[in-house]
């Protein structure tokens, strides 16, 4: 056992590593299963492990064809020789190495498999290649239930997104139009092919009022109204079901057409919407989770293969609860808005038009009111036939400053009615009585008298300021100037004793302009109050030869782009001499 063996290191070398015969017992004992195999393809040799992995012995293997015997498809055809990478490396004589292959076992089955081929020679000729083999059948179910797993979870992900996403998007508008619009984008076709939204009515209709689609918006589908049955106890439909307080419903290949009764309006149009739309698969929820539900939601798929199924119920259940929340706090706010409106109409009352003097007046409310607010602007004649001119604005944009703004307006009216003295003295007398009988804790106004004969004039303003901002003046000559005088503190603030509120007398030119405003008109998020005043300024004179109406529409456009208050804007136009 001394001798030591040729070729397996220096000479001299020796021991049981460099004895004849060591290798073979390492590849005979070696786990992984080892082939073989001459230049013509042929098995010249297979290990223990190799005949364990390929179901065959040894002598059934050697001398034939690796590649007829052993090489096939997925559906266990024979594979193409040119196709074979192995007899490719035979052929070129290098190292190959491959994943997925399947090899025909003796027992019929196949085994999927990596290897890699190592090339032979006998230190001067190509004489074969060496080829380990290893079973990753397991590994690729492992990976396939991975990626199945990893596919459920994206899935989920991409589901609970989605719900996130319509709660962050429909929690930004109080208008139900714009949430169903924006509700069809979001669902269409995330989640489905088709959406459809049916809203009941206090009186017991249903009614169609958004359908969304492919191509967007559907409206030649959209409003249609019909009466809901009593009792769904007669009636199959999954939309009457639904509506009239059932559970989610999730159908597939079903034509509804043929289980609703013909007496069942609701649903005979409900059947002919999924017709319309080619459905194969269809689920209905509530909207909202209180009874009775505002309306529900109907989602379809087109394609057989892609149905809905318990997972998607889910989903579109949680999001119907949701949307229903939106609807009903829209629909709330759109109640209370027509409340608003109706009673901002009673509050700025109708201007008059004295002699050749000519007004106009515009109210905005703030955008996320309730279309009602603290501002407010008045003109009336006094008993002497003065025209007052009043425009104020107490804290707040919403019911509580609207009901405060009419006390003052009121009171305001009263106390100048017949008070034929300086405006300064009326708004002294407006700040006693304020925290008394109101609930108003501050504000401003202007109160400017215009005298002079409504005719003929000549005319003059007289003014004073409770901490509002300045009148703007336009003359005929092309100048535009405030008029700072006459300011004095807030309503509300504490003054000094014994001091009255300052007055202010301004000429008015024949064709003069007169603008009055809240601070909702010049207070621009991001900007400075002057830069607010300066560009009231350039856009006022590049209107002042418009009519009035013309001049006050214009002004909201161009100068609360990004308002968060209310604005009121009142002209008041002198005639031309």
């Amino acid at each position: 056992m001394e001798d030591a063996v040729p070729g397996a290191g220096g000479e001299g070398r020796s021991g049981p590593a460099f004895e004849p015969g060591f290798w073979r017992q390492v590849v005979e004992q070696l786990g992984t299963a080892l082939m073989t195999v001459d230049p013509a393809g042929r098995i010249l040799a297979v290990n223990l492990a190799g005949e364990r992995l390929l179901g065959r012995a040894v002598a059934a293997m050697r001398g034939k064809d690796a590649h007829d015997l052993l090489h096939r498809t997925a559906d266990g055809g024979t594979v193409p020789r040119e196709r074979c990478p192995l007899l490719r490396s035979l052929a070129e004589r290098g190292a190959a190495r491959g994943e997925g292959d399947r090899l025909l076992r003796g027992d019929g089955r196949l085994v999927t498999i990596s290897w890699s081929a190592s090339p032979l020679t006998d230190g001067v000729s190509f004489t074969g290649v060496v080829v380990l083999l290893n079973d990753i059948t397991g590994d690729r179910s492992a990976r396939r239930e991975r990626a199945a797993y990893t596919s459920a979870l994206e899935d989920l992900t991409e589901r609970l997104t989605l719900v996130a996403e319509i709660t962050d998007v429909l929690g930004q508008t109080l208008d139900t139009d714009e949430a169903l619009a924006r509700l069809g984008h979001l669902l269409v076709p995330r989640l489905a092919d088709w959406a459809a939204v049916d809203l009941r009515t206090g009186s017991g209709w249903v009614h169609r009022v958004a359908v969304t689609g492919p191509g967007g918006r559907a409206g030649e589908l959209e409003g249609g109204r019909e009466r809901l049955p009593e009792s769904a106890a007669a009636d199959r439909s999954s939309l009457v079901q639904v509506l009239n307080g059932g559970d989610p419903v999730v159908l597939i290949g079903e034509d509804e057409a043929e289980t609703s009764p013909p007496g069942s309006p609701v649903a005979a149009a409900h059947s002919d919407f999924l017709r319309t739309v080619h459905a194969t698969s269809t689920v209905t929820v509530p909207l909202g989770a209180r009874r009775p539900i505002t309306g529900a939601l109907t989602l379809v798929r087109t394609d057989p293969e892609h149905p809905f199924d318990s997972d998607d119920l889910e989903i579109v259940s949680d999001i119907g609860r949701r949307v229903g929340l939106v609807i009903d706090n829209a629909q709330r706010f759109g109640r209370q808005r027509a409340v608003a409106e109706a009673m901002q109409r009673n509050l700025l009352p109708p201007l008059p038009q004295p002699g050749r003097l000519r007004l106009a007046a515009r109210y905005q409310p703030a955008p996320a009111g309730s279309q009602v607010g603290g501002d407010w602007y008045d003109a009336f004649q006094l008993k002497d036939g003065t025209l007052a001119l009043v425009i104020g604005d107490v804290v707040g944009h919403d019911l509580t400053a609207a009901a405060g703004m009419a006390q003052l307006h009121g009171i305001l009216r009263a106390l100048a009615w017949d008070h034929a003295g300086p405006p300064g003295t009326v708004v002294d007398r407006l700040d006693d009585a304020m925290h008394a009988i109101t609930t108003v804790p501050m504000a401003t106004l202007v109160l400017a008298r215009i005298e002079g004969h409504p005719h003929t004039g000549p005319w003059t303003l007289r003014w004073t300021s409770a901490g509002h901002p300045p009148p703007l003046l336009l003359t005929p000559g092309g100048h535009a100037r405030y008029l700072e005088a006459g300011q004095g503190v807030v309503l509300g603030a504490p003054q000094g004793t014994g001091e009255s509120r300052p007055n202010a007398t301004q000429p008015l030119e024949p064709g003069s302009t007169l603008l009055l405003y809240t601070d909702g008109l010049i207070e621009i998020p991001g900007s400075d109050l002057d830069t607010g005043l300066d560009r009231l300024r350039r856009h006022a004179l590049a209107l002042a030869h418009s009519p009035l109406d013309t001049l006050c529409d214009q002004l909201l456009v161009r100068m609360t782009p990004g308002s968060t208050d209310d604005v009121a804007v009142l002209a008041v136009r002198l005639p031309d001499r």
